[in-house]
């Protein structure tokens, strides 16, 4: 699933941060401008200015932060995340979202932008809606862009190898923390029924998003454990999207509506085998069409043309738009164009990839952490059982795979605990729909902050300690110039 702005309100004790305070300053200048006054049909060039001092931050941080996990065998994905947490609404307040900073005020880069022209209250809450709202769609666009990609690295025919081990990883992943953390809420905090069907399906989530980023930097991705991660997560998103619409029509109207049901299932199965059998016979006809072009881009433009159509398609039928992307990809590595397109297509994903990881650490509150807030401390014990249990619950999954000697199943298991954006669907659509309680929405954060934190260092270590002999799968160089998909199969 794709990022969501959902998150809890910003603390008031974190405004004491220097940084805070210019922002808060430069907001209340009122008539005190450095420029001219801006009326309100001069806020579209200052929306883009927002946004191009956000990018700037944005790509800072996340160089920044990369770099640094990178020279001391972390994930580079990790760093993205810390270094958005760090500028975003736990720390610096750089990049900061309307849910979750009650207004302008909070935000720095509105504070700069403030003290450089004289804008209303209403036009500087609608220019910090409109930088928020254009950040969030490149997020978007991120996500897609690096699903595109990891399906053009993916090999359909391994994926379809390993299908039955994915399903069951996928089932058991969402089946166990599903029971046991709506059990356990239920008998150990009793929490009412739907509230915990709520948490509990909170803990189905799994981030393709972050694990397919770390097994591409550890050139997993092609390997048999990569290809079963994958593939599960994928199924993954298409369970969870289930069973968030049946929980909240759960809360909605207290009872579970199966035509709804039975359609998304119909649809998901649908879309995802009928975009790959149609677009694997229309490859000719792809290839030859961009052959024929003379024009500048005709491979690249194409592609995204292609990938868009199908994640379109995907959103429209309620589901992701991200697993449109990924078949996609997976179509077009079947195409005698799979190298060039790869390498057309890093660039992108090197500008929007970051946008998004960012963007995930930015809108996280880490202030829910605080043990000496006497309001957080229900929430994290309740989160230590959440924790647990979203790490039991899919390190167990792990071990469902069947009739594969050798393979790495706690790398799997591993590979699936991350819940990142995702599980923050769960917790904004709970929270919005008035089903959990404060405490609750705060421990289901936790669980969601700590799983996708500590995924992508515990998938290195699993992988690094525990690897099987090398497989053909596994047979790539190790140098980045010399991988070539096309050898993984």
């Amino acid at each position: 699933m794709s990022s969501t702005d959902l998150m809890v309100d910003f603390p008031e004790w974190a405004l004491a941060t220097p940084l805070s305070q210019l922002a808060h300053t430069a907001y209340s200048l009122g008539p005190s401008p450095l420029l001219a006054e801006a009326t309100e049909a001069e806020t579209g060039p200052l929306v883009l200015a927002g946004v191009l001092l956000s990018l700037i931050t944005v790509y800072f941080a996340a160089k920044l932060g990369g770099e640094i996990c990178a020279r001391i065998n972390l994930p580079a994905v990790l760093g993205e995340l810390v270094g958005g947490v760090i500028v975003g609404v736990s720390a610096l307040h750089l990049i900061v979202f309307p849910e979750g900073a009650a207004d302008p005020s909070n935000s720095v880069i509105m504070g700069l932008i403030q003290a450089t022209s004289n804008l209303q209250p209403d036009a500087l809450a609608a220019v910090f809606s409109g930088e928020s709202e254009v950040i969030s769609v490149l997020a978007e666009l991120g996500v897609i862009i690096l699903l595109f990609e990891i399906g053009l690295e993916s090999d359909l025919k391994e994926l379809i190898r390993v299908g039955p081990q994915a399903v069951s990883v996928a089932v058991v992943g969402v089946v166990v923390p599903f029971v046991a953390g709506t059990a356990g809420l239920i008998l150990l905090f009793g929490v009412p029924t739907i509230p915990a069907i709520f948490a509990g399906a909170a803990l189905t989530a799994t981030s393709i998003g972050i694990t397919a980023k770390v097994l591409a930097e550890m050139q997993k991705l092609t390997s048999k454990e990569g290809q079963i991660i994958i593939g599960a997560a994928v199924l993954d998103d298409v369970l969870g999207i289930i069973v968030l619409a049946v929980v909240a029509s759960l809360a909605k109207t207290g009872e579970i509506q199966i035509l709804n049901v039975v359609t998304l299932i119909v649809s998901a199965a649908t879309f995802l085998v009928g975009a790959i059998l149609i677009g694997r016979l229309l490859n000719p006809f792809f290839v030859g069409l961009v052959d024929n072009m003379q024009t500048r881009g005709q491979l690249i433009l194409t592609s995204l043309v292609f990938a868009f159509v199908l994640s379109y398609i995907a959103a429209a039928i309620q589901l992701e738009a991200i697993l449109g992307a990924f078949a996609a990809g997976l179509v077009l590595a079947e195409t005698s164009k799979r190298k060039e397109l790869e390498e057309q297509i890093s660039p992108i994903a090197d500008m929007l990839v970051p946008v998004f990881f960012v963007s995930v650490g930015a809108r996280t509150d880490i202030s829910v952490l605080n043990p000496l807030e006497p309001a957080n401390r229900p929430g994290l014990i309740i989160a230590s059982f959440l924790v647990v249990v979203a790490l039991i619950g899919k390190v167990v999954a792990g071990f469902a795979i069947f009739g594969q000697p050798g393979i790495n199943r706690l790398a799997v298991g591993v590979g699936m605990v991350p819940r990142g954006e995702v599980g923050l669907v769960f917790a904004g659509v709970g929270a919005a729909s008035g089903v959990l309680s404060e405490s609750l929405d705060a421990a289901i954060i936790v669980m969601v902050i700590f799983t996708t934190f500590l995924a992508p260092p515990l998938l290195r270590l699993v992988f690094d300690r525990q690897s099987p002999p090398e497989s053909p799968l596994e047979a790539i160089p190790s140098s980045p110039e010399s991988v070539e998909p096309s050898q993984s199969s």
